[in-house]
């Protein structure tokens, strides 16, 4: 059995967890805590019941037994696909890690890909993809070779494929590839991890350096914490004169980037504008906008279009 399976292979202990699960719909996060605990007696090396743990403690109020149950999470599943060290540091435990855990951020888009734009454009009002698309359409220009960057399922794609030549997506999620790929606009797709160094991306795997005159990132650098990666991959994949577009969640006046409760972070439009200015990236333009909903509170975002000096 895999310690990060989300059924223990335990039937009784699984029984206790769908009780658990039911008493925590119900309001009763305490109650389904204690019943949670008892299906970890059998099964104490379950990853996903830990994080489950995990949460209903949260909710209850014991936020110091969230914590060992987080920490328990993190010794059944080293490699973090929970993205247990992210709780761990919301509830003050450790330091902000720069960036997510890659294996987290793949499973939860992995798990995602099927029910991904009916969630976030029917249900969450998703803009970004359009108002991306109309900031980059301001210039005025056709483009040789455009790469779109955490494309997901491609819903940025079709709004800017009628002025690229050739468009290429990258993601690191498999299947929201597979999405992306139904929808015949892109001329070729591929994985990447935008948080690793250029070299290990797996954008220039197959492709060129410097070939890109139009590189995109819409709704995928709140997966990502210090953006020094992103700016270091972009400055590989570009020519002289070529645009760079993307999007990141404000976090307002504070400098640098802050990790929310959604587990995504928000950067501060200083912090962009200073890795624009050390990479050589001129900005265009700035948008600031609500960009989708997360429950009932809006997501506020700003658009970025900047331009590679020749």
């Amino acid at each position: 059995m895999q310690s990060n399976q989300l059924t223990s292979g335990d039937v009784i202990a699984d029984r206790r967890a769908d009780y658990a699960k039911m008493l925590d719909e119900s309001g009763e996060p305490h109650a389904a805590a204690e019943l949670m605990e008892q299906a970890l007696e059998l099964v104490p090396h379950w990853a996903a019941g830990w994080y489950r743990l995990a949460g209903y403690r949260e909710k209850s109020g014991n936020t110091a037994g969230a914590i060992e149950a987080y920490r328990q999470t993190l010794d059944a599943s080293p490699d973090d696909i929970f993205g247990a060290e992210l709780k761990l540091a919301l509830l003050g435990d450790v330091t902000t890690p720069d960036q997510p855990p890659s294996s987290y951020v793949e499973r939860l888009f992995d798990d995602y890909a099927d029910r991904f734009e009916t969630s976030l454009v029917e249900k969450l009002d998703y803009s970004v993809p359009g108002k991306l698309a109309a900031l980059v359409a301001t210039t005025g220009r056709h483009y040789l070779l455009a790469v779109d960057l955490g494309c997901g399922t491609g819903l940025l794609g079709p709004e800017i494929r009628d002025r690229v030549a050739r468009l290429e997506g990258f993601d690191l999620s498999q299947n929201m590839l597979a999405k992306a790929a139904e929808k015949h606009v892109y001329d070729h797709l591929q994985q990447a991890d935008l948080s690793l160094a250029p070299e290990a991306t797996g954008l220039f795997a197959e492709c060129a350096r410097h070939r890109a005159d139009l590189v995109t990132a819409a709704d995928v650098l709140m997966y990502l914490g210090n953006l020094e990666s992103v700016f270091e991959a972009v400055s590989a994949l570009v020519v002289p004169g070529a645009d760079f577009a993307f999007s990141v969640e404000d976090a307002g006046g504070d400098y640098g980037f802050h990790l929310a409760p959604s587990l995504r972070y928000s950067h501060s439009e200083a912090y962009v504008r200073a890795l624009c200015a050390r990479y050589g990236l001129d900005v265009s333009a700035v948008s600031k906008t609500a960009i989708r909903k997360d429950g009932a509170n809006i997501i506020s975002g700003i658009l970025f279009l900047t331009h590679k000096a020749v």
